[in-house]
């Protein structure tokens, strides 16, 4: 008998795992193709198919079949796919490759039949629950805002508290489990006449409890990992979801394997000698604060790092150190920079990344204002961007830079713009003439005058109203 309150709950809990999922979809592909616009564009474009075509389907079994004895079929078999999806993410991720189409094909590979299965769940019980046309309204109405409780309960739960303290696999593998446990409580002693589902389904845990993930440390932000070359055991690499993100090397700070973050130290070479207050946005491995604070004796570093956890693992693993002359202020940047004093840093250091783009409320005209407002008369920025192709987003912020600063330049590599493939452009912003910026010949080469207002050829600016960062890098 499926009561009321069993009806509703059935709903609520099915519809909060259909959104535990979709979440957690995002963490587990992230390694494989990134975090950006897309990404979650092809999540929730996937989940949202499943529950359009579980609803439709469930609606017409209900219709020939009595829902009562396929109920409990629906919440095992919902659970077993949920543990699947580990399996599956980790087996395609490394061969789907990038981009749209691999960002859903891995998606619909592994998600898409947890959630057609499970949101068959609320039309079948909407089929039990009427007894009476008289009450079609308050049933169906009552169902659907279950299932939009528990959406909303999946959501803020996941978002806000599993991420957060909870691995991924064991996420994973609680939600398949309380699905089967409550398929178990619906059939009783029958289950323990059919033993090939049990043998199935504790084969799939099995799989799923198994299944090695490539994230060393899961952060509430990242999928990260630290490498260790046997043949240098000094460096470490820090990676972060599908992206090498720094470089360290914990007895030499002076060392910059990576060529932006030597490009980095060639722009603070054009300021006046002595030590610098500098300003990072984006700590990431740390790599250009410690090289600072090693080369300009008593050089100061504030870093904006939104993510605690990297923090920690930069100090367990990475040799970072904090203390007056590097202090970190955790938090999202563009709110951080919004209470440090005017004229106190003379260089900021845009170094921040979701995936391969720059957060896209980093980029904008009026988040280029705040780093203006932040820099010394004299002062330089410098940016980080990854870009390929006709660097489309390169070229929208070289012209958003040009709104705010007087005196711009870019810094591309040395054979030029990269072609079909992606590199590193430093941009630089400045009130100081920056004519007398040079670089390594192997390094890159810098653009400016002349050939930076063609490189940027009329490309639109920035703005906090329109800056779609993951369409212009593609």
């Amino acid at each position: 008998m499926v009561t009321h309150r069993s009806a509703s709950a059935l709903v609520f809990i099915t519809s909060a795992i259909v959104l535990v999922t979709e979440i957690l979809a995002g963490r587990l592909m992230a390694p494989y193709v990134g975090v950006s616009l897309e990404t979650f564009t092809g999540i929730i474009g996937t989940i949202l198919a499943g529950i359009a075509i579980g609803s439709a389907l469930g609606g017409r079994l209900a219709d020939v079949v009595d829902p009562r004895p396929v109920l409990p079929v629906l919440l095992a078999v919902g659970g077993g796919l949920i543990w699947l999806s580990l399996p599956i993410v980790t087996a395609l991720g490394p061969r789907v490759g990038e981009g749209p189409a691999a960002i859903v094909g891995l998606t619909v590979a592994a998600f898409l039949a947890p959630a057609t299965v499970l949101s068959a769940v609320s039309p079948m019980v909407a089929k039990v629950r009427l007894g009476d046309l008289d009450e079609t309204g308050s049933v169906v109405g009552g169902l659907s805002a279950s299932g939009t409780a528990g959406a909303l309960a999946g959501t803020f739960l996941t978002g806000f508290v599993l991420i957060a303290y909870v691995p991924s696999r064991p996420t994973i593998i609680g939600a398949g489990a309380i699905l089967v446990l409550m398929a178990l409580a619906m059939v009783g002693r029958r289950a323990l006449v059919t033993p090939l589902p049990v043998i199935v389904l504790g084969g799939l845990l099995a799989l799923t409890a198994t299944t090695s993930l490539p994230c060393e440390f899961e952060t509430r932000y990242y999928c990260a990992r630290i490498e260790v070359d046997d043949a240098d055991p000094d460096s470490r690499i820090l990676v972060l979801d599908n992206l090498r993100h720094s470089h360290v090397d914990l007895t030499d700070p002076t060392r910059l394997e990576f060529r932006y973050v030597r490009l980095f130290a060639q722009v603070a070479d054009a300021l006046p000698p002595g030590p610098l207050d500098a300003l990072h946005v984006g700590g990431g491995g740390f790599t250009f604060p410690r090289y600072l604070g090693a080369v300009r004796p008593g050089s100061t570093s504030t870093v904006l790092e939104i993510d605690p956890e990297l923090v920690d693992i930069a100090r367990d693993h990475l040799g970072l150190v904090t203390g007056p002359s590097l202090s970190v202020i955790t938090g999202d940047a563009r709110l951080s920079i919004e209470d440090l004093p005017t004229d106190a840093f003379d260089i900021v250091i845009g170094d921040a990344f979701g995936g391969r783009s720059v957060p896209w409320h980093l980029t904008t005209r009026e988040f280029m204002a705040e780093v203006d407002r932040v820099l010394r008369p004299g002062g330089a920025y410098a940016m980080n961007v990854i870009d390929g192709g006709p660097s489309l987003f390169a070229r929208a912020e070289l012209a958003t830079l040009t709104e705010v600063f007087p005196n711009t330049a870019a810094i591309v590599p040395a054979d030029g713009i990269p072609g079909p493939s992606v590199a590193n452009l430093v941009l630089v912003a400045s009130d100081r003439d920056l004519t007398g910026l040079t670089v390594v010949a192997s390094d890159g080469v810098v653009v400016r005058g002349g050939e930076l207002d063609a490189l940027v050829d009329g490309a639109g600016h920035l703005t906090d109203d329109y800056a779609p960062v993951d369409r212009l890098i593609r």
